[in-house]
């Protein structure tokens, strides 16, 4: 299972698109630019916006633009915002209730936090605008160097 769900990767296309399109774009030019189902593409510039992320014009010449503050937030943030915070294991969860039997007396408990803190880590210690700035939008795919991210 990935780490990122499909949502968060094609939110990352998004903020990426914008980041770099500074007067803005509509979900039609963003869905075509991706090849990404118009519909999904909506859905997920509405929950940017109501996290944040972005903010909506309305009108013949609406479209979404890049919040300033999105570029200083983290990969951790955006997950966070969009989906269920990352859970190396349930026992990961604070509170950890009703995960398994073995809670109390797990062997391997312990050292899994300590790889779900370190995963933690990482994610919080990326911030979008690297990603961004990895990344160009002239006609050619993106292309995304996470080497940097590696500790």
């Amino acid at each position: 299972m990935p780490l990122l769900n499909r949502k968060i990767d094609y939110a990352l296309l998004i903020l990426c698109y914008l980041h770099h399109k500074t007067e803005g774009g509509c979900a039609r030019e963003i869905a075509q630019r991706f090849g990404i189902s118009r519909p999904f593409v909506a859905n997920i510039l509405k929950d940017l916006c109501g996290q944040g992320y972005v903010q909506s014009h309305r009108g013949v010449k609406g479209g979404y633009a890049l919040l300033p503050q999105t570029a200083e937030r983290t990969l951790a943030d955006l997950i966070d915002a969009l989906d269920d915070t990352v859970q190396l294991a349930e026992c990961n969860a604070v509170p950890p209730e009703g995960c398994c039997d073995l809670l109390d007396h797990c062997p391997i408990r312990v050292p899994i936090g300590e790889v779900h803190r370190r995963i933690r880590e990482v994610l919080e210690g990326v911030k979008l605008v690297e990603l961004f700035h990895q990344s160009t939008m002239a006609d050619r795919p993106l292309q995304l160097d996470l080497s940097r991210c590696e500790k």
